[in-house]
C-alpha cells in the first residue's frame, strides 16, 4: 500500500532523513521505533506532505504523492495523528470528530456511530471542549477525529508521548484494537518495549537512517535492541 524510496529529507540546513526505504502492506502493522530526533516525525510528515522531501519518493497505492497537495493526500486515504494530537481545545469533543470527517460528509452519521463504539469513553466526553480532557482522552479523540475520514492508512506520532503509564498501556491497548478492526497502521514510537506488542514489523531509524528491520520479534529479541533501548 505504502512504499517510501530512498527518502531523504530536512528542515532548512538540517537534514533529519538519509536515503530511507520502507514498505506497508494493506491490513499491516508497521513501526519505525528509535530514539528521540532520530527523524521519526519527519518520515511522517514527508508521508502526508506536510514537508517536502529533497530526494525519493513516496507512492501510495501504487501512485507517486510527488504532486499532491497536503489536503488530497486526506483526500486519497492517508490520515495522520500528529505529536501531541493539535486538537481544536474550545471545539467540543464531537466538534472535532465532525472536523475529521470534512471529506466524508454523507457518512458522517455511521463513521460517528463506528468511532463511539470503538472510543465509548468520547461518547460520554461528546459535549465537553476538548481541551479540557485528560491527556488519554485527548489522544482518543486525535485518533478518533483521524478515523472520522475512512483512512485506509493511518499515520500515528508517538501516540504515548506525555502520558502517565498508566494511560499509555490504554493507549496501546486501543492501537491494538485498531489494528485488529483491520486498518493499516504506520506507527513511529518511542516507547519500543509496547508498541512491538501490537505491530507485526518494525523498523529501526537511527540518526536519520534505517539501520534494521524485521519482524517485531526479531527485532525485540536482537541483543543490541535490548542492550541500547529495552534496559536488558
Amino acid at each position: 500500500m505504502l512504499r517510501v524510496a530512498e527518502l531523504s529529507a530536512g528542515y532548512g540546513g538540517f537534514q533529519a532523513l538519509f536515503d530511507a526505504s520502507l514498505e506497508v502492506n494493506a491490513g499491516e502493522a508497521v513501526a519505525v521505533i528509535g530514539p528521540n530526533g532520530a527523524g521519526k516525525t519527519t518520515l511522517l510528515r514527508v508521508i502526508s506532505k506536510l514537508i517536502s522531501p529533497s530526494a525519493g519518493d513516496v507512492t501510495f497505492e501504487g501512485r507517486s504523492l510527488a504532486a499532491v497537495a497536503p489536503h488530497d493526500v486526506v483526500a486519497r486515504g492517508i490520515a495522520h495523528v500528529p505529536e501531541n494530537r493539535r486538537l481544536f481545545p474550545r471545539l467540543t469533543a464531537e466538534e472535532n470528530l465532525r472536523m475529521g470527517a470534512y471529506t466524508s460528509r454523507r457518512t458522517y452519521a455511521e463513521r460517528l456511530a463506528q468511532v463511539y463504539a470503538l472510543f465509548p469513553r468520547l461518547r460520554e466526553r461528546r459535549h465537553q471542549p476538548a481541551g479540557t480532557l485528560s491527556g488519554g482522552e485527548q489522544q482518543m479523540c486525535a485518533i478518533a477525529r483521524a478515523l472520522m475520514s475512512g483512512p485506509k492508512l493511518l499515520l500515528l506520532d508517538e501516540p504515548s508521548a506525555g502520558l502517565a503509564p498508566v494511560v499509555v498501556q490504554s493507549i496501546f491497548e486501543l492501537v491494538r484494537r485498531i489494528c485488529a478492526e483491520g486498518y493499516t497502521v504506520l506507527i513511529v514510537e518511542q516507547n519500543i518495549r509496547q508498541v512491538l506488542k501490537v505491530v507485526s514489523r518494525a523498523y529501526l531509524l537511527e540518526a536519520g537512517r534505517i539501520v534494521r528491520s524485521g519482524s517485531a520479534d526479531e527485532l525485540r529479541t536482537a541483543p543490541e535492541i535490548q542492550k541500547a533501548y529495552l534496559g536488558l
